[in-house]
């Protein structure tokens, strides 16, 4: 139980400083206009967008970790890299638009493929973050 209440602190914080680091650099290279760290309070809770998407990044944590514990070597930093690019980013460009209301022709026609390189790497470098603060909190025995 333990190691899950720190893959979700890894997966917060990754999302903190991997996910939105990369996010502010890409914006400063000017490879697309967002902003990082964003605060601007989202519904129900009013919490700061960042903070929201903090703790969805602490539940993809656990996932993450729950994935790739018992890989070995190269293949747990590999597997995390992986794992963090497709699934949030699957679930971001799929689920979330049709739970939204969004119609499938709406969401594929909005589909690009810098939009969704983007999307891979910003949650690959949250899948490494997630690898790396779990290796610092909870290594293996």
């Amino acid at each position: 139980m333990i190691a899950i209440i720190k893959a979700f602190i890894a997966g917060f914080v990754a999302t903190l400083t991997f996910h939105q680091g990369l996010l502010w650099g890409l914006d400063r290279l000017q490879v697309l206009s967002a902003t990082a760290w964003r605060m601007t309070p989202v519904p129900p809770l009013g919490v700061p967008s960042v903070i929201s998407l903090a703790f969805w990044g602490g539940l993809w944590g656990i996932v993450i970790w729950l994935l790739i514990r018992n890989a070995l070597a190269a293949g747990y930093y590999v597997g995390a890299v992986i794992l963090g690019a497709i699934l949030p980013t699957l679930v971001a460009l799929t689920l979330v638009p049709l739970t939204r209301g969004t119609s499938v022709d709406t969401m594929v026609g909005g589909l690009t493929l810098h939009h969704a390189a983007i999307g891979l790497a910003l949650n690959g470098a949250f899948g490494l973050g997630v690898a790396i603060f779990m290796r610092i909190m909870h290594p293996p025995r």
